[in-house]
């Protein structure tokens, strides 16, 4: 019965932080893919190198404060702050999946990139290359560094969110070097829906256990939850496209 829950929720850590590092990665990869196959490999890789360093400076100084949180207060804190993220994942996988927003485009994401670097003159190319790709990595590693340090230390597997992770970013770049600008096939609404439907049922059984609530078949619980959302997102999906009738695709 222990390792059954203690499986429960390792699988369940797993999926939620493989699946988010990977997306995040396909985002960050077509920027920097971009800026390399644009103006060169040197600036996209100074400025990957450079935004890996200050994520792994904020691993380094966040995480170990975070454990020294009291547990409950760490379970509502981290309960709160993955259900606002797991929500946003949610909508937005909710409306594209309805028809109702259009679907993130990597290959339309590539050329905006190239786009903006080929519009810069062409004395600050170089200082502009080396900036997109470290916003590019930061900013989707950013996230990524939020759904590690959350989900890890609420669930005392920081290790374990943070190898992970590591494995999702590695697998998603060897992938993405080989197929190169074949990142549009990556079904990455499917994924976000994923992430968000596991980052709202963890947030909810953090939330519970920080609120003192007794989940029946402790850890067991998170795969209840997470069949509870999937059921309740086709269920807007459909309601959605029932209603949808003539209405307009947004842009992303």
């Amino acid at each position: 019965m222990i390792a059954a829950t203690v499986s429960s929720g390792v699988v369940v850590l797993v999926g939620a932080v493989f699946l988010a590092a990977s997306v995040e990665m396909v985002e960050a990869l077509t920027i920097v893919l971009a800026v390399g196959h644009t103006r060169g490999w040197r600036s996209a890789l100074e400025g990957t190198g450079a935004g890996l360093v200050v994520l792994t400076a904020l691993v380094a100084l966040f995480g170990p404060a975070l454990v020294r949180v009291p547990l409950d207060v760490l379970r509502l804190v981290v309960g709160g702050v993955l259900l606002v993220f797991g929500m946003q994942w949610l909508r937005k996988a909710i409306l594209r999946a309805s028809g109702l927003k259009a679907r993130h485009d990597e290959d339309a994401a590539y050329r905006a990139a190239v786009a903006e670097l080929e519009r810069a003159p062409a004395a600050q190319r170089d200082h502009v290359a080396f900036v997109m790709a470290f916003k590019g990595v930061f900013l989707e590693g950013l996230e990524v560094v939020v759904t590690v340090l959350t989900l890890g230390t609420s669930a005392h597997r920081l290790g374990l969110a943070a190898t992970t992770a590591g494995v999702a970013i590695v697998v998603v770049g060897v992938v993405g070097v080989v197929v190169a600008r074949q990142l549009s096939q990556v079904p990455e609404n499917a994924m976000k829906m994923t992430v968000g439907i596991l980052l709202v049922s963890y947030g909810t059984f953090w939330t519970g256990e920080g609120l003192k609530v007794h989940w029946p078949g402790s850890d067991t619980m998170l795969l209840g939850l997470a069949v509870i959302y999937l059921a309740a997102t086709w269920a807007a999906i459909g309601l959605l496209r029932s209603r949808r009738g003539g209405a307009v695709e947004v842009a992303a």
